[in-house]
């Protein structure tokens, strides 16, 4: 039934209507104003899969801190079926990068301080009965760095370090691919010079194609990072090449800001906040400067969140195909390699030019809107300046 019409005395309907015609404008100057912001914690999403995942309350115990200094002790290996017969230099000169690529990544707040043991240490077993071509299990992987732990014992106190890089011969076409090595801290574990070997990446052949940035890709799994590629299908149909922890050889592979503030590399004030109704006009600045504001949050749900940042062909997106505000949805609730987070795309209809794939093109430019059909959720790019981007988030 149709609600009955409210019915007012003259003065009450004269109140009525002032306060009707300043409501929404001092509902949109309080929204605006520093003192009515949301707090950043507001925006902050819990995890709920048990891993790698979006959310703020990474188990400080299964990874490493993503802050200060991480002290990596890198191990070159060969085998019985694959000896080496080359100079570890080479390897550790091709792996060098890494270190200084995540320093301008987290804008100086964590540093790889990487010392290589150069000499081969030959493990016990043949590459090939590892079991990387055959779908690596824990045990097997665990296996692997107890051997090559225990190969370079001897030669080094590892009661020094956070954790390894394990880099076998090129010769051992076996060890295919590179995977992280996560402690369970259920199991005896391996341990040397009374320490455990909590963290690790165990390099493979594809080194040699993705580069230094398979260390950092990697190294982003120890500080509780998921992937953002696809397990299954396309591969990079959820971030395309935004973010290394999505396609590796990306042409935007800067970490996300939503990343960053997770890791600790930008602070709350950073953080402009929208989580629930209301609006909020937010200056950002490009990610890519680390400085102002980097990521406007606004929530959605209980895991659930959209993020608009800004995007510039600078730093390690030099080559982005599209420049403007990247605009993507995040869940936490949502396990590594099913996409805990989706990039909105601005321009599905346009056709990337070489080398770019379609979602590359996503960012936004001044007068798009973004909406949630779902919750009504809209972010609008209002204007674009020298060293960032303007927008507005609303909820009804």
């Amino acid at each position: 039934m149709p609600a009955q019409p409210l019915r007012l005395r003259p003065l009450t309907a004269a109140f009525a209507l002032v306060a009707a015609l300043t409501a929404p404008a001092a509902a949109e100057a309080a929204t605006q104003s520093p003192s009515a912001a949301a707090p950043a914690s507001d925006c902050a999403l819990p995890g709920r899969t048990g891993w790698t995942d979006e959310g703020h309350d990474t188990d400080p115990r299964q990874f490493q801190r993503a802050t200060g200094t991480r002290k990596v002790l890198t191990l070159f290996v060969d085998f019985p079926d694959a000896p080496a017969t080359e100079s570890t230099r080479p390897y550790a000169e091709h792996l060098a990068p890494a270190a200084r690529w995540l320093r301008q990544a987290s804008h100086g707040h964590v540093r790889l301080d990487v010392t290589s043991l150069h000499r081969w240490n030959r493990m016990p077993a043949d590459s090939a009965s590892y079991g990387f071509e055959r779908g690596l299990t824990f045990e097997a992987h665990e296996t692997y760095v107890r051997d090559a732990v225990t190969a370079a014992d001897p030669h080094v106190d590892f009661s020094r370090y956070d954790m390894v890089h394990i880099v076998p011969t090129r010769a051992a076409a076996a060890i295919t691919f590179s995977p992280t090595y996560l402690f369970d801290p259920g199991t005896p574990g391996v341990r040397a010079d009374g320490r455990r070997v909590k963290w690790g990446v165990t390099f493979g052949q594809d080194l040699w194609r993705w580069g230094h940035r398979v260390a950092a890709h990697e190294t982003g799994h120890t500080f509780g990072l998921p992937d953002l590629y696809a397990f299954a299908g396309d591969t990079h149909r959820h971030t395309g090449g935004w973010d290394v922890m999505g396609d590796i050889a990306g042409r935007a592979p800067q970490f996300l800001g939503w990343h960053a503030w997770k890791l600790g590399w930008i602070r709350d004030g950073q953080v402009a906040c929208l989580p629930g109704q209301g609006r909020r006009t937010v200056r950002l600045t490009a990610v890519e400067r680390g400085g102002g504001t980097q990521i406007a949050v606004l929530r959605t749900g209980g895991t659930t969140a959209y993020v608009a940042e800004s995007r510039r062909a600078e730093g390690h997106d030099r080559t982005a195909c599209s420049t403007g505000v990247l605009i993507y949805r995040i869940d936490s609730a949502t396990p590594t390699g099913e996409g805990p987070v989706r990039v909105m795309n601005a321009a599905p209809s346009t056709t990337p030019p070489p080398g770019c794939a379609p979602l590359d093109m996503a960012a936004h430019a001044p007068g798009q809107t973004f909406t949630d059909p779902g919750t009504g959720a809209k972010i609008t790019v209002i204007r674009r300046g020298g060293s960032g981007d303007t927008i507005r988030l609303s909820r009804p």
